[in-house]
């Protein structure tokens, strides 16, 4: 692995070139340099020999790590201008420095009536933020195994939760399709928004349904002479009226995985709606 190069103001003016040392070696040069201090004196101060700062500066060798502290009081300098990193407080501004010092000077109780208006705060703030959202029942299972009424199917569903569109503001279910019956339009595992019907109405020819029959269920398109398949490779559905046919609902559009809400959206949504 290559050594990390660094460029200083003394190898522009001294030499031209940039400079391999190790990165506290060079710091300590550097600051020493801008502060107008002698090796000596920083050797003094710290109660080491001369020739040890000498050493350091070259990177013949490096300070032990229990001199730092006192080698960053002597420079006037932090750890992170020694190691040349970024000061994470470099990017608190000086009116977020001077609400923690307010704050400091304050005593436990009044702390805590602070930090308890600022959680009321955050809670007003993340419901102003909270997206619109839509709660339906999700079917992962098949609906129709084992029921006697129909309505029982609804025992098999889950709330989630979905952005509101169009489309999810109309719909009252979701259902996962399985099979190849209904390509190009609709894909194996492929989710669809489902709008519930009322038991005095109907779909119109040609609109797609979600229906239980006999002990399944189907996504067809709904003909008056039956049930349609978008795949020409499956048969028409003909039904008699000794068999039990029930429409849940009109499909009224696909879901896509981001219109699924997200856990943070979720926990502003909860927050809003207590």
């Amino acid at each position: 692995m290559s050594k990390r190069r660094f460029f200083l103001p003394g190898d522009i003016e001294n030499s031209g070139r940039t400079s391999s040392l190790p990165v506290i070696c060079e710091k300590i040069r550097y600051y020493r340099e801008k502060r107008g201090i002698e090796q000596k004196e920083i050797a003094e101060k710290l109660g080491i020999t001369g020739n040890s700062v000498s050493n350091w500066e070259t990177g013949r060798s490096r300070p032990d790590v229990n001199l730092l502290p006192a080698i960053c009081s002597v420079l006037n300098i932090t750890f992170y201008e020694l190691f040349d990193l970024d000061d994470p407080e470099s990017y608190i501004t000086t009116e977020q420095k001077e609400l923690m010092e307010k704050y400091s000077s304050l005593s436990k109780g009044h702390q805590y009536a602070v930090d308890n208006l600022i959680e009321s705060l955050l809670t007003i703030e993340n419901k102003d933020n909270c997206p619109e959202i839509k709660v339906l029942l999700y079917f992962r299972r098949s609906l129709a195994a084992g029921i006697g009424d129909p309505t029982e199917f609804e025992e098999d569903a889950e709330q989630v939760y979905v952005y509101s569109t169009s489309e999810t503001k109309r719909a009252d279910s979701i259902f996962r399709i399985n099979g190849n019956s209904m390509e190009p339009v609709f894909s194996d595992g492929q989710d669809v928004l489902v709008q519930r019907i009322s038991s005095d109405k109907t779909l119109k020819p040609g609109e797609i349904g979600a229906f239980i029959i006999g002990n399944e269920t189907y996504i067809k398109r709904y003909e008056k002479d039956g049930l349609y398949s978008f795949n020409p490779d499956y048969p028409v559905m003909h039904f008699y009226n000794e068999e039990s046919v029930y429409l849940i609902g009109r499909v009224i559009g696909t879901l896509k995985p981001d219109d699924y809400v997200n856990e943070s959206d979720i926990k502003k949504y909860k927050i809003q709606k207590n």
